[in-house]
């Protein structure tokens, strides 16, 4: 009997266009069906957002991949709602399995909830569907672009490696989703750790450059100065300091770990 090939739903957060969701998809077409959903647009740092002003248009696009023609999806929403969109309108069936990324850019540490990769991957998650976010380590001159100086093949290539695991196994109870965090430089015999969450912010805050408050001005971001110093067998030093990939298990779960005979205490005066 022919086993039946799974069928994956790929997104993003660098929109339709962008050579890192190509390249997960030339890679992910090798072990399922693989319908493409992404914002219309470049949607990096929407995180799980919904925006009321998405307009939510879908059209229907051909794009050529590695001489091969494929129909896409392009959604005018942030990457969560293109996994709306594309669970609830586009595809016909529930898939296996949601991966979002190829993104332009690493997401560790404590500001992975900005991550559009990410909030897509959370979004499908909540709705029950293991999903995986991809991300290679890129400068941050590269982060909002569609460059194609940088090759995404080896993140591919592990993307479809960690695809490929979960279809055939079912995520422990314990986990909702994963993130993959591919080093700059990493080949195909790059190892992968299983690492937890750091604790640091991976990008600093930069306040906005201007004369007035009414002059046009946006906060943006480089990386912190504490990378350093930070502790073993994190996303962040996994990534950094023995530049291999990443693998972060993760549940929405957000509850701290508290007892909470004890945190009631705390609370009472």
């Amino acid at each position: 009997m022919t086993k039946k090939k799974p069928h994956i739903l790929l997104t993003n957060d660098d929109g339709i266009r962008s050579p890192g969701l190509w390249a997960a998809a030339g890679e992910l077409s090798k072990i399922g069906f693989v319908t493409v959903v992404a914002p219309r647009e470049q949607s990096t740092g929407m995180g799980r957002s919904l925006p009321s002003t998405s307009d939510g248009i879908i059209r229907k696009e051909q794009v050529q991949v590695n001489g091969q023609e494929w129909s896409v999806y392009a959604v005018g929403g942030s990457p969560a709602q293109a996994v709306l969109h594309a669970l609830y309108e586009v595809m016909e069936h529930k898939p296996d399995l949601v991966v979002s990324g190829i993104n332009y850019g690493e997401n560790v540490g404590m500001g992975i909830t900005i991550s559009g990769t990410i909030g897509a991957a959370m979004e499908a998650a909540s709705l029950g569907i293991p999903s995986i976010a991809v991300s290679l380590q890129t400068e941050v001159q590269y982060h909002l672009s569609h460059s194609e100086d940088l090759d995404f093949s080896t993140a591919g290539f592990f993307a479809a490696y960690f695809a490929e695991r979960v279809l055939e196994k079912k995520f422990p109870a314990e986990v909702d989703f994963m993130k993959v965090e591919v080093p700059a430089h990493a080949t195909r015999e790059t190892e992968w750790r299983v690492t937890r969450l750091s604790h640091l912010r991976y990008y600093e805050p930069v306040p906005a450059k201007r004369d007035s408050w009414d002059q046009p001005g946006t906060i943006s971001y480089k990386l912190s100065d504490a990378l350093d110093h930070e502790d073993e067998g994190t996303d962040i030093y996994v990534l950094r300091k023995k530049k291999m990939v990443s693998v972060t298990p993760l549940n929405l779960d957000m509850t701290a770990r508290v007892k909470f005979d004890d945190f009631a205490k705390y609370l009472k005066k």
